[in-house]
């Protein structure tokens, strides 16, 4: 696996870089080479704040940890990741035949100056193909959301599916 590392309001250093790669390099044996892991440190109100994003057949698998030190946040992130992992494995063997199905693209977003009053302040476009509410409900928890925006493969209309306090899933189909 690469790993592509990116700084925010942080200097990098040869340290942290090789901390990160021998952290991932434990989850190596899930995926092929060619996978690219994007890394992006950064610091925030003397947090630091670690993102890893790992694009796999059209699934995102992503962590973020926030805490005093660094290697603290790596040693977080890489643990989440591996959990999803192992927890997601069995339910795609399951669920899935085809897990080129799951797709996710998050292509560009924008965002705005703040206000007194609530308005939109991020925008995500991403290109949406057909899938079952189930493999829906499989994406959202791999990304760590409590919805998602899918086409529904049986209904070719857009649907959302939702985690709901009981720990069950909900479904929003439009009606007109």
């Amino acid at each position: 696996m690469r790993v592509i590392v990116y700084g925010k309001n942080v200097d990098l250093t040869e340290g942290m870089k090789s901390a990160l790669d021998k952290k991932l390099s434990k989850l190596d044996k899930y995926f092929t080479p060619e996978v690219e892991a994007t890394a992006t440190m950064s610091t925030q109100k003397g947090k630091h704040i670690l993102e890893v994003t790992i694009p796999i057949n059209g699934t995102i698998l992503r962590a973020e940890e926030s805490t005093e030190d660094m290697y603290a946040s790596i040693d977080l992130a890489v643990d989440k990741l591996e959990g999803q992992l192992r927890k997601h494995k069995t339910k795609l063997e399951k669920k899935l035949k085809d897990h080129s199905t799951i797709r996710v693209d998050f292509s560009s977003f924008t965002e705005e100056k703040k206000s007194e009053e609530p308005s939109v302040v991020k925008t995500k476009r991403f290109p949406i193909k057909p899938m079952s509410a189930d493999e829906a409900s499989l994406q959202m928890d791999l990304l760590g959301h409590n919805f998602f925006v899918f086409l529904n493969s049986e209904s070719d209309e857009v649907n959302v599916v939702y985690k709901r306090k009981d720990g069950n899933y909900g479904l929003i189909e439009p009606t007109v």
